[in-house]
């Protein structure tokens, strides 16, 4: 295994359901898995809609990227995956609360027929190290 690559888990995130990492870590980037909005305390897709399970994205993907010594603010690239392009802007709005820096991170948003435990969104990302 190359010493450079490291995984990272954190309890404060939901554990992987399947054969995957929460993230990992090569070098100065870290590569973090899809987070879906469950919430880890509990283990159960959190209830409302849209804005409430961004908004457990947004928590979860934040407890990933610390315990990797990164932050939503050194986020260089997301995707987001959607069940409903009609969510987009209430996905924008909680989104740029969170990404609020001078310099936002590239995007994708893709519409998908399905996502896990038929959550409404889903989002990866890659980072890079430090606090910011």
């Amino acid at each position: 295994m190359d010493e450079q690559m490291e995984k990272i888990a954190t309890e404060k995130a939901p554990g992987a359901i399947g054969p995957y990492s929460q993230a990992v870590a090569y070098g100065n980037f870290v590569f973090a898995s899809g987070q879906i909005p469950i919430d880890p305390k509990t283990g159960m897709v959190v209830e409302g809609g849209i804005a409430e399970q961004a908004e457990q994205v947004m928590r979860n993907m934040e407890a990933v990227l610390a315990s990797a010594g990164s932050g939503l603010g050194r986020v260089v690239k997301s995707t987001v995956f959607i069940r409903n392009m009609q969510d987009f802007v209430a996905i924008n709005k909680i989104y740029a609360g969170h990404f609020n820096g001078a310099i936002l991170p590239a995007r994708s948003v893709v519409e998908v027929s399905a996502l896990p435990k038929g959550v409404l969104i889903e989002m990866e990302v890659i980072a890079v190290r430090g606090e910011k």
